[in-house]
C-alpha cells in the first residue's frame, strides 16, 4: 500500500522524480522537447503530491494556478516500479481534491499525442479533450484536456 504526501516542489524525493520524468520525456519528444521543456521548470510549484511505498518515493503531480477558477496540472509521473498500481489515479485525484480546496472550479492540462497511457488515465478520470490553450495552441503534438470539479462536501 501507499501514502500520497502533499509537499513543494523543493521536497527532494519530487525533484528526483522529476528528473526521471524529464529522461524519460526527452526521448518521447524528439524535436519538440526543447519548446516543451520551457514551460515545465519545477521551481515555484506550491502545490505537489508524492505516493510513497514506506520511504521508496514512486510517483508525482503537481497543480499550479492557471487562472482564478482554474489549475492546471503539471509533472505527472509514476517511476517504472510503481506502474500498475493505480498511483498516478491516486495522485490525480488528491490533486484534484486539492484544487477544490483552493476554491478552483476546474483542472486542465496538456500532454503529448504520443502518451497514450497518460491519455487514457485523464480519459478514465473524466476529463474531456479541449482545444489546446495557451503555448500549445499551435502544437499539432499536444493534446489538451479539462475536467469541471466536483465541491468536496463541507463537514
Amino acid at each position: 500500500m501507499f501514502q500520497l504526501q502533499r509537499t513543494t516542489s523543493e521536497n527532494p524525493d519530487f525533484v528526483k522524480l522529476v528528473k526521471q520524468l524529464d529522461v524519460y520525456v526527452t526521448a518521447m519528444d524528439g524535436e519538440d522537447h526543447a519548446f516543451y521543456a520551457q514551460y515545465n521548470h519545477i521551481d515555484k510549484i506550491r502545490h505537489v503530491v508524492v505516493a510513497y511505498d514506506g520511504e521508496t518515493a514512486l510517483g508525482c503531480g503537481a497543480i499550479k494556478k492557471f487562472d482564478a477558477t482554474t489549475m492546471e496540472v503539471k509533472r505527472m509521473y509514476t517511476s517504472p516500479e510503481g506502474r500498475g498500481r493505480g498511483i498516478a489515479s491516486k495522485i490525480l485525484y488528491e490533486l484534484e481534491r486539492w484544487a477544490t480546496e483552493l476554491s478552483c472550479e476546474y483542472c486542465i492540462l496538456e500532454t503529448g499525442r504520443q502518451y497514450e497511457n497518460a491519455i487514457r488515465l485523464y480519459k478514465k478520470a473524466g476529463y474531456t479533450v479541449i482545444e489546446n490553450y495557451g503555448q500549445y495552441a499551435n502544437m499539432a503534438s499536444s493534446i489538451c484536456f479539462a475536467k469541471e470539479l466536483q465541491k468536496q462536501p463541507t463537514a
